[in-house]
């Protein structure tokens, strides 16, 4: 199993940690991991993405030209990368500001409210961990204890506090992400 995945959206929604920290599960998990990051030099409001690699097997290079899966968290990034998702991959994003939603017909594609339900739950931090629950419902590619080692591994200690917080926005994501029709 290798799956591919590209994070896109603005810097300050947790972008980058969302795709360390399942970089980190994939490590808890003994599966080999990429984790390579990308952002504008005005980090907060510009654009971030990261890509992420987790495999059985070895890595030959973190760099890809196509995914298996985008997670795309504004308009910016469903433009960039809705094209580079593989015909048959996935495509999950949160509708929060987008005009012009996916249009492929050849992939799966998700809606996770994120950002309406991490106001829901009154932390709008645990947004990127809401995200990171509806993708592992779809793909369920690193197991959810995982997940927490992941959490314990890439928080500094200081917000370990969080964790539990954190863990309750995944469910949340898991059980709010729901299929999305084009047309």
């Amino acid at each position: 199993m290798t799956e591919e995945i590209i994070i896109a959206g603005f810097g300050g929604q947790g972008v980058l940690s969302m795709g360390k920290i399942l970089a980190y599960s994939g490590i808890m998990q003994d599966q080999e991991v990429s984790w390579m990051p990308s952002y504008g030099p005005e980090m907060r409001g510009g654009t971030a993405n990261v890509t992420v690699i987790i495999s059985d097997e070895r890595i030959s290079s973190p760099i890809l030209t196509q995914y298996d899966t985008a997670i795309l968290l504004n308009q910016q990034s469903v433009d960039k990368f809705e094209k580079m998702v593989k015909p048959g991959g996935t495509l999950l994003y949160d509708p929060n500001g987008i005009t012009k939603h996916p249009t492929r017909t050849d992939l799966t594609i998700y809606q996770i409210e994120g950002a309406a339900e991490a106001s829901k739950l009154g932390n709008t931090k645990t947004f990127n961990m809401i995200v990171l629950g509806a993708f592992l419902k779809v793909k369920p590619i690193v197991q959810l204890e995982n997940v927490e080692k992941g959490l314990s591994k890439s928080l500094p200690v200081r917000h370990h506090k969080l964790i539990p917080m954190n863990i309750e926005g995944i469910k949340v994501g898991m059980k709010e992400v729901r299929p999305y029709s084009v047309g």
